[in-house]
C-alpha cells in the first residue's frame, strides 16, 4: 500500500483524457479551447471536491501556458480588496512570456463584495494579455458583473453509485481490503466531495484494511462517519446528539445538504424520501428564523426520525 503520496493527488488525472466530463458538450468545449490554445474568462462552479480546480489546471497545462505566466491565489485566505489590487494587478500588468497570463482564483465566492468589484475592472483592463479562471462552490455569491464577464461552466456532482465505484477502485488498486457496508459509511459521510472521501479512506486504511475510526478523533468527517453508522443502525437519537454536540456554526448548511444527499438514510420509500425533502427544506427556512441553529438542527433530525412512524 502506497503511503508516499496522498491518494487524492496520486489519482488526480494528468490529462483531459483521464478527466470524467459531465457530458460530451463539456468535453467538446474544452477540446476546442485546447485546440485554439485560447480561453475566455471562466467561472467553474459546482460542489466541493467535484474537480473544478483539477479541470482548471489540466486546461492550463494542455494549452501550454508558461509556468511564469500562471498565478494561483486561494480566495478563501486572500480575499480582500488589497489582495486583488496589489497581488493580482502586480502580476497581470507585466507582459506575459507567452500569449497571455492566467490567474486562477480558487474559491472566488469567498472574496468580499468589494474585492469582487475591484476584480471586474482588472479583468477588463488586462483582457488582451490575461485570462481569469474562477472556481466557486456557491456561484450565487459571485456578483453579477463577474458572471457577465466569464463563461460559466457548471460541474455537477457524480452519481452516488459512480462516486462509490471510484472510491472502491482506488482501494482495490492500493490492495486495501474493505467491506461494502464500511465503504458505504465513508461515502455517505462525504458525498459529493470525492476528494474528502479519498483522503478519509486513506487515513483509515492503515494495515491494508479499511476500518471505521476508533472513538471520535475530533475531525468533522469522523463524527459524521459515526453519525452515519448510528443512523444506519436505527439509532437516530444518538446520531442527532452526536451531530449537535460536534457541529460548528459554519457546518450547519453542509449538514442540511448531507441530509438531502442521503435521503435513503431517512426512508427507503419514494413517499418517505419526498417527506424528508419537505422537512429538510423547512429546516433550512427555519434556520434563518431560529435564534439557535443547534436547536433548529436538532428539531429537523427529530422530524426526520419520525418519518413513517
Amino acid at each position: 500500500m502506497s503511503i508516499t503520496l496522498p491518494w487524492a493527488d496520486k489519482y488526480r488525472p494528468n490529462t483531459t483524457d483521464g478527466y470524467v466530463f459531465q457530458n460530451e458538450s463539456q468535453r467538446r468545449q474544452v477540446e476546442e479551447w485546447i485546440k485554439a490554445k485560447n480561453i475566455p474568462h471562466l467561472l467553474f462552479s459546482g460542489p466541493a471536491g467535484t474537480g473544478k480546480t483539477t479541470l482548471a489546471k489540466l486546461l492550463i497545462k494542455s494549452i501550454g501556458i508558461d509556468k511564469y505566466d500562471i498565478f494561483e491565489i486561494n480566495a478563501s485566505r486572500e480575499n480582500k480588496v488589497d489582495d486583488i489590487r496589489i497581488k493580482v494587478t502586480g502580476f497581470v500588468q507585466t507582459m506575459p512570456f507567452g500569449t497571455f497570463k492566467v490567474v486562477l482564483l480558487d474559491e472566488a465566492d469567498r472574496m468580499t463584495a468589494n474585492a469582487q468589484d475591484s476584480l471586474k475592472g482588472i479583468m477588463e483592463m488586462y483582457a488582451d494579455t490575461a485570462r481569469f479562471i474562477l472556481t466557486s462552490n456557491h456561484p450565487n455569491k459571485i456578483i453579477p458583473p463577474l458572471h457577465s464577464r466569464c463563461q460559466g461552466f457548471h460541474i455537477n456532482k457524480l452519481d452516488q453509485n459512480e462516486f462509490t465505484a471510484r472510491a472502491a477502485e482506488i482501494l482495490l488498486n492500493e490492495k486495501v481490503e474493505f467491506d461494502v457496508d464500511t465503504l458505504d459509511s465513508f461515502v455517505k459521510a462525504t458525498y459529493p466531495d470525492l476528494r474528502k472521501c479519498i483522503n478519509l479512506v486513506q487515513m483509515h486504511s492503515a494495515g491494508g484494511t479499511l476500518s471505521r475510526p476508533e472513538g471520535n478523533e475530533g475531525a468533522v468527517s469522523d463524527y459524521m462517519l459515526s453519525a452515519v453508522d448510528l443512523v444506519k443502525s436505527g439509532d437516530i437519537r444518538k446520531a442527532r446528539q452526536l451531530i449537535c454536540a460536534q457541529a460548528r456554526e459554519e457546518d450547519v448548511d453542509d449538514i442540511f445538504r448531507w441530509m438531502y444527499d442521503n435521503l435513503d438514510l431517512w426512508s427507503k420509500t419514494d413517499e418517505g424520501k419526498d417527506q424528508a425533502i419537505v422537512l429538510i427544506r423547512k429546516g433550512l427556512v427555519n434556520n434563518t428564523l431560529c435564534g439557535d441553529s443547534e436547536i433548529n438542527l436538532s428539531a429537523t433530525l427529530v422530524e426526520l426520525s419520525q418519518i413513517g412512524a
